[in-house]
């Protein structure tokens, strides 16, 4: 008897435990994309701990090849690095869209990363937060920049600047009416394009008045007045508006260029309930707001600008109309064979004379 009240005391003891004990979200991401604010009002929110790990595309990688997709429960990587791993090593699992709020999500962005993520049909990850590349102007001198094209516009002579990275070719490929992604499944008219792609930027490297190496110099660059119209970030062109009003970041009418951070769930997750839940409540308006007002990033929530600080709004209303956010090129992952390529291109422009 006192045997049988012992089990059934140290069962109700173990009831007890697990009813108490918190459900926990191991998170891998990136610094910043967890705000310690937003991780206390989900954690008071739903009951949930949230274990953070800090990392980057490449450690997110290794890590979840270790462990064949174990250890966390939600991962970000950008969107480019998902469907080629995916591919060789099943470290994701699909996602169930059925149990994420799509209706808060910018739809072009929502459609990119299905497509962009994809493999045998079934897409991986979610949108997050995104950055893009344009034009960073000085509107004053050159009232008129508006696009791509206007990087070897010989009106702007010797007041252009760019970085002289792969970018730059995907940039002027669309500047020049063409459509390097959808080419991505064909590696000939690839290098067909970046010949023509070559020339334009040889031809144009008489007009330029130097090339930007780093965040620092490209803000030096047009804050000196040595160039007026240049390809840049729009948080750069953003801080540099702050000081000059004259100087702002454009997104080019051919499309600025886009990256995506992602919600991605490991295919050993232990929490998927804790995993949607925080997808979801990361990308409310309110809380989406949050972060970008912190981070400086935009966000894939569609109704977060309603709740941006007036800075922040009126930064991403004079660059970007909803047309613009919807004309966004989202870089997708880059097959295999197509660096190489770009990289010879990128030698020889710089070899010319």
């Amino acid at each position: 008897m006192k045997k049988l009240v012992l089990v059934g005391a140290m069962a109700l003891s173990l009831i007890s435990t697990g009813a108490m004990a918190k459900d926990t979200l191991r998170l891998l991401t990136w610094k910043g994309y967890a705000p310690a604010k937003l991780v206390k009002d989900f954690e008071a929110q739903t009951g949930i701990d949230v274990k953070i790990t800090y990392s980057n595309n490449e450690e997110m990688i290794a890590k979840l090849r270790a462990t064949r997709g174990g250890g966390f429960d939600l991962a970000q990587p950008s969107q480019d690095r998902i469907s080629f791993v995916q591919a060789k090593y099943p470290v994701y699992q699909p996602i169930d869209f059925s149990r994420v709020n799509t209706a808060q999500l910018t739809t072009s962005m929502v459609d990119a990363v299905k497509k962009n993520t994809a493999v045998d049909g079934k897409s991986y990850a979610v949108p997050h937060c995104y950055g893009t590349t344009g034009l960073i102007v000085n509107k004053k001198l050159a009232p008129e920049a508006s696009d791509w094209s206007d990087l070897w516009n010989p009106k702007y002579e010797g007041k252009i600047s760019y970085r002289l990275k792969r970018p730059l070719l995907i940039a002027t490929a669309f500047g020049m009416g063409e459509n390097p992604f959808a080419l991505y499944n064909d590696i000939a008219a690839y290098r067909e394009l970046m010949k023509r792609v070559e020339t334009t930027l040889i031809d144009g490297k008489k007009l330029v008045k130097n090339y930007w190496t780093s965040g620092d110099t490209q803000v030096a660059i047009i804050k000196s007045g040595d160039a007026n119209v240049i390809s840049g970030w729009d948080g750069k062109g953003w801080s540099l508006h702050k000081t000059n009003p004259d100087i702002d970041f454009i997104a080019p009418k051919s499309g600025a260029l886009g990256w995506i951070d992602t919600f991605a769930i490991p295919a050993k997750s232990k929490n998927l309930d804790a995993a949607y839940k925080w997808i979801n409540f990361m990308l409310e308006p309110e809380n989406a707001a949050y972060f970008t007002n912190k981070e400086g990033y935009g966000t894939a929530s569609s109704g977060a600008i309603n709740f941006y600080n007036k800075e922040t709004k009126a930064n991403f209303n004079r660059s970007f109309t909803k047309a613009d956010i919807d004309n966004i090129k989202w870089h997708p992952p880059v097959p295999d064979g197509f660096e190489t390529i770009e990289s010879k291109v990128l030698d020889r422009i710089k070899a010319a004379k």
